[in-house]
């Protein structure tokens, strides 16, 4: 479980670099054809939060790889990046792209939470035994 930790971590921190790139080319090109929606700059800031929550879960998984409240913790943070991935497109319904990333996003985060707080558990049941 160790090992699924450690890549699931290391996939979070990419995933970070590739929303914050989105983000910053996103906004570039609305800046270069004249868009300055407000929903463009929420847009960016929510794909920034749950970016965010990614790098945080990703780093929190990778430092505590063998503890229980680590990965418990790191699936909160999974859990709170879905939680924000799927309430958010119907805010910004005009962005497709918002839309589906977001939704996607949602979904492999709810995967990797699960998968952290099913082996912080088997943890904990492994070490009474």
């Amino acid at each position: 479980m160790k090992t699924v930790k450690l890549i699931i971590g290391m996939s979070s921190i990419l995933v970070f670099g590739i929303g914050i790139l989105l983000s910053l080319v996103n906004s570039l090109m609305n800046d270069d054809i004249g868009i300055t929606s407000d929903t463009i700059g929420g847009g960016v800031i929510v794909v920034f939060a749950v970016s965010a929550a990614f790098l945080i879960a990703g780093i929190i998984g990778i430092a505590t790889r063998s503890s229980k409240g680590g990965g418990i913790t790191a699936g909160i943070f999974y859990l709170l990046a879905a939680l924000i991935g799927f309430v958010s497109p119907r805010t910004y319904t005009g962005l497709v792209i918002w839309a589906v990333d977001l939704i996607v996003w949602a979904v492999i985060a709810v995967v990797f939470g699960i998968v952290f707080i099913i082996g912080s558990t088997n943890i904990m049941t492994l070490s009474r035994t």
